[in-house]
């Protein structure tokens, strides 16, 4: 009797209604968190080994007309879009184009050094591992920001410390890093990444919003506390049109916000997360060394555990040690992170909440998280 009971159990765990089972267990535990959260909508994407194993998405792409959310929505991730700009540079690193501690004044087109440290060599390393002690004072939508010869307030750009002896986030830092891609390459920034990263993955996407089907972009909502309503962030998709036309390679690459600026669907960012915890290669095409995809997952600074573009946490999913990197930008909040050693990964995306940062995390993107953990992962 109890092998019957046992087998009967098998049947069940195995059948289509177990799937149905779980499938409604997590879906209830996100909807309980969007209404939490007041979430405007979301999508999510689970990975096992090499395959997304789940992959759904919850409440508006358009939240006045209730447009309900897809999964083939794209999204601009913000900075988990620094990633895409790292394998770049590790490509042509590769092709021994340039190397990692080569002093980014020789690449870039004019002097990159710290005032009080003039002697001190800033690196590509530098730049992609938040050690350049270049900081975001001077704003980062334009090189002129940290160029000698356009800003008379550059010493501005640089913190106290000297470079490679401290940590600091800073988006100019990929901003200049898209434009070494463009100075060393030949190409554009947009197109190389699209042609040698996005392609080579079967992956759909971009930085430059004009290359893109408009109507697949989801829409990003901030919430505005005055009027205790969500607004429309109409900058998030801004095409800069006009500034493209106008221009120059090597130099114009901010246009594209290399350090911010990819739009992707969750499930096919996913697919991009089984390249890096696969170290290099997805379904058979390997577009990175296994050298370069580890030297992008491992912290170079004491300072901080965070590698090129790829940072280590065990805070998002508590006693987990993961890799992978976080996006936040016009009320817009990413997550791309997984565990290389129980070879899983989670890709949580909402384009609107409520939901307040505790430690490091938005709330709504910690709790779906976990919540795919326990209902997904560990099922």
């Amino acid at each position: 009797m109890t092998k019957f009971i046992h087998s009967i159990l098998v049947i069940l765990l195995l059948s289509p209604i177990s799937g149905i089972m779980a499938q409604s267990a997590i879906d209830t535990a996100i909807r309980r968190i969007m209404k939490e959260h007041e979430v405007v909508g979301l999508s999510v994407a689970v990975i096992k080994k090499n395959d997304i194993v789940f992959s759904s998405a919850y409440g508006y792409n358009n939240l006045q007309a209730q447009t309900p959310l897809s999964t083939d929505n794209l999204f601009r991730i913000a900075s988990i879009s620094k990633s895409f700009s790292a394998t770049s540079i590790m490509q042509l690193v590769e092709q021994k184009k340039m190397g990692l501690d080569q002093d980014v004044s020789e690449l870039i087109g004019f002097p990159v050094r710290h005032p009080k440290f003039p002697s001190t060599v800033i690196t590509v390393r530098m730049l992609l591992s938040h050690t350049s002690s270049i900081n975001d004072s001077q704003g980062y939508f334009s090189l002129d920001a940290i160029d000698p010869s356009k800003n008379t307030n550059w010493e501005k750009c640089y913190n106290t410390y000297e470079p490679g002896k401290g940590w600091q986030y800073c988006n100019l830092n990929f901003n200049m890093i898209g434009t070494l891609i463009e100075r060393v390459s030949g190409e554009r920034f947009d197109l190389y990444v699209r042609r040698h990263v996005l392609e080579p993955l079967g992956l759909y996407g971009g930085y430059a919003v004009d290359s893109l089907d408009r109507s697949k972009l989801a829409n990003i909502y901030e919430y505005n506390t005055d009027s205790s309503k969500y607004i429309v962030s109409s900058g998030a998709y801004n095409p800069r049109s006009a500034e493209i036309a106008a221009y120059t390679m090597g130099y114009s690459t901010p246009v594209f916000s290399p350090t911010g600026g990819m739009k992707i669907s969750a499930p096919d960012l996913a697919r991009y997360m089984i390249m890096h915890k696969n170290r290099g290669k997805y379904k058979g095409v390997r577009i990175l060394s296994k050298k370069s995809a580890m030297l992008m997952q491992t912290p170079v600074s004491i300072y901080e555990p965070y590698g090129l573009a790829l940072e280590q946490t065990d805070k998002l999913i508590p006693g987990k040690l993961l890799t992978g990197h976080t996006g936040v930008a016009y009320g817009l909040f990413s997550a791309m992170f997984f565990d290389p050693k129980e070879n899983y990964g989670i890709v949580v995306i909402t384009n609107g909440t409520r939901a307040k940062h505790v430690g490091d995390y938005n709330n709504t993107i910690r709790h779906v998280v976990n919540a795919l953990y326990q209902h997904v992962v560990l099922k």
